[in-house]
């Protein structure tokens, strides 16, 4: 598939992303320009949104099982943190 097919706006009428950047930005804003610009209104959302994830234990282990999964990763910062464990004892 091109960059152009994948670009072509879709015959959906949902929101968000389908190929045309001004919709994306569209969908952000669902009560209005006005409301996505007030950033202490947005934020309150987000602190609703976080506080109610938080509640589901089983999720929240599998967001910190992956997100040790890729730290892991990081030869260099797990090396780091085992020469401060040990220069602590």
């Amino acid at each position: 598939m091109s960059v152009a097919q994948k670009m072509s706006p879709s015959k959906s009428k949902g929101r968000g992303w389908h190929g045309d950047p001004n919709g994306h930005a569209a969908a952000g804003r669902k009560g209005g320009s006005k409301v996505a610009q007030d950033r202490s209104h947005m934020a309150d959302i987000g602190r609703r949104g976080g506080a109610k994830v938080s509640r589901d234990r089983a999720h929240m282990a599998e967001i910190g099982r992956k997100g040790g999964e890729k730290v892991s990763q990081d030869r260099a910062h797990m090396s780091n943190i085992g020469k401060r464990g040990g220069e602590s004892r």
